[in-house]
């Protein structure tokens, strides 16, 4: 079932930062932010360095310093 929210114009742009590629869906960003928020309730200590390490990684892939899956394939040999 596909349904439609209403959001205000500063949600959605907050929302979009957490966007890791320009064709990520809201659906694909709400279900990441509902995942953190669980493991934040389950595991506040080890979600501390989830939520860093996933930081981490947004300003590695903005700053274009990442492997594309062709480059992991010719590394590995594949």
């Amino acid at each position: 079932m596909v349904t439609t929210i209403k959001l205000k114009e500063q949600t959605k742009k907050e929302l979009d930062t957490f966007r890791e590629h320009k064709n990520e869906t809201y659906d694909e960003i709400v279900r990441k932010i509902l995942y953190i928020a669980k493991n934040v309730r389950k595991n506040p200590q080890v979600s501390e360095k989830t939520i860093k390490e996933i930081e981490e990684a947004r300003k590695r892939i903005r700053e274009g310093n990442f492997y594309t899956e062709e480059e992991v394939r010719e590394i590995l040999g594949l």
